[in-house]
């Protein structure tokens, strides 16, 4: 018998190191001896039974260990983006993406950019019967509707920097905060004095200045390169959601509880939306509770194919190299982009439903519903133009001729449409060549807003401030601008021509001067 098993051991420790056992009272571990699992008769194991029991445990997990090298990959060797068998992800099924925790979490930043804009827009409808009620000339509400942007302009460049070094989650949630206290305190403000007033929605802007920022930041931490135009797509739609939202509601909410209803309604909104985003969201991919381990291995896999640099330990400084971003030619793209991109949206956005009401002579609600159905129209069309980018990407397109494609769709088109908009001799006509106007530019969100991205992933949040504040520059000209344009001119036609040729202008200026590679920033500045 002893026999047989020393053959037993030799042979299963032919090519192996195992050592023998120099005491012939080996043990085996309390933990197989004594388990309650194991049959009585394994409680006193002689030392040859030892052996080959020993020799049976190494070989299996070796053998064990060998089939986890295989087929195996924990979430922790998932940050380096490599699959177990070496081999690419493949993309994602419509079905998979639609239902990922990525998508969720793009859908929660949708609908705060739809509150966002909606607290906007209702100063927009509100100020037609706060004017007549108190006497505003069209130069005084211009001033009005401006105060929001008087706040905005302050927190984009330092909203962005707290957006690189805290993330994107906490910073929304704060701004969501903010500016819901902001708007369901404007009724309060308006009926107690006008500076008050002006003061209230100008906090608003501020506490709005973080939301582009922070969805910049989250898209960048949770979809990978090919899938970044869709994402920005589903969040913009969002935005111009709630512009159709904030238009189609305000006249219906101010009807049954007064001007100031939509301001309640909307803030109370917003304080229920940032208890969902803190209890149901996630910072990153990794530290999502409920993210499957197939989404964050296919996420932070594609996330190092697209920049090697992205999963390095985080170097961002409090204060960014605010210098070298200024040297850099396609910083300066992005910031003429942002600054005409905010003009027409603003333009757009506060002085159509006066438009409406004093060109075509519609009332007020009337005039909301026609100022409301483009921005619905650029929702969808926003989630064309980033599926479309995202497919010319994948199919070998350059991310440059990608962004300047879509950026070309998106300001030339509007520029034409304008066009048609001052010829337009009934209100249906007029509505739909706003509608074209306003749904090409969409397409500018799959070109300037995703490429902050690109070029510099790390301060894409001070980027996205620093374009943003010339943006809010230009909205307050052109905001503040068309009122006394119309004052002094008499008509809406000539300041949308203007317009139009800015619009044909910063798109010239985009095709030349930016880029879709990544740009080194952190390369010391000549002097």
């Amino acid at each position: 018998m002893n026999s047989t098993i020393r053959t037993s051991y030799l042979s299963l420790s032919r090519g192996r190191k195992i050592p023998k056992p120099e005491s012939p009272n080996l043990q085996l571990p309390p933990r197989s001896v004594n388990s309650p699992n194991r049959c009585n008769g394994f409680r006193n194991v002689s030392p040859a039974n030892s052996l080959l029991r020993i020799g049976l445990r190494h070989d299996s997990a070796h053998l064990r260990s060998v089939q986890s090298r295989r087929v195996r990959v924990s979430s922790k060797n998932a940050q380096f983006g490599s699959f177990a068998d070496g081999s690419e992800a493949q993309a994602p099924s419509f079905g998979e993406f639609i239902t990922s925790e990525r998508v969720k979490v793009v859908a929660m930043l949708a609908l705060a950019l739809a509150l966002c804009n909606a607290d906007r827009v209702v100063m927009s409808v509100a100020i037609v019967p706060l004017s007549l009620s108190n006497g505003w000339s069209r130069s005084f509400a211009g001033i009005v509707q401006s105060s929001f942007l008087w706040g905005y302009l302050v927190s984009p460049i330092a909203g962005g920097t707290l957006v690189d070094y805290y993330g994107g989650k906490a910073v929304m949630a704060w701004g969501v905060a903010l500016w819901s206290m902001a708007t369901f305190l404007t009724p309060w403000a308006a009926e107690t004095s006008l500076w008050l007033l002006l003061a209230m929605r100008a906090l608003l802007g501020i506490a709005e200045g973080v939301a582009l920022p922070s969805m910049n930041n989250m898209v960048a931490r949770w979809f990978p390169k090919t899938e970044r135009s869709r994402a920005v797509g589903i969040a913009m739609a969002g935005f111009q959601l709630g512009s159709s939202v904030g238009l189609m509601l305000s006249p219906i909410l101010m009807s049954q509880g007064g001007v100031f209803g939509p301001f309640v309604i909307f803030g109370l909104s917003g304080f229920l939306w940032v208890l969902v985003w803190l209890s149901a969201t996630s910072s990153t991919p990794d530290r999502s509770p409920q993210i499957s381990k197939y989404e964050l291995d296919y996420i932070q896999s594609e996330r190092q194919k697209s920049f090697l640099g992205e999963n390095k330990p985080k170097t961002t400084k409090v204060i960014p190299p605010f210098r070298r971003l200024l040297s850099k030619p396609p910083t300066w793209a992005l910031i003429v982009a942002n600054a005409m991109h905010s003009w027409g949206f603003f333009v757009f956005l506060s002085w159509m439903p006066i438009y409406f009401n004093s060109v075509y002579h519609v009332d007020l609600r009337q005039a909301a519903w026609f100022s409301a159905v483009p921005w619905t129209v650029m929702a969808v069309m926003g989630y064309i133009g980033g599926l479309w980018s995202d497919i010319m990407i994948r199919n070998g397109t350059s991310v440059t001729l990608t962004r300047n494609i879509m950026q070309s769709i998106g300001f030339i088109g509007p520029g034409i449409a304008l066009v048609g908009l001052t010829t337009a001799k009934s209100p249906s006509v007029a509505s739909a060549w706003l509608t074209l106007a306003v749904g090409l530019k969409a397409f500018s969100h799959s070109g300037f807003l995703v490429n902050l991205q690109e070029i510099a992933p790390q301060y894409s949040g001070v980027l996205h401030g620093i374009s943003n504040t010339a943006g809010t520059f230009a909205a307050i000209l052109g905001t503040v601008g068309a009122g006394f344009f119309v004052e002094l001119v008499g008509s809406f036609q000539g300041f949308l021509l203007f317009t139009s040729l800015l619009y044909i202008l910063a798109a010239l200026f985009y095709i030349l001067f930016s880029t879709g590679e990544r740009v080194d920033f952190d390369e010391p500045t000549p002097v």
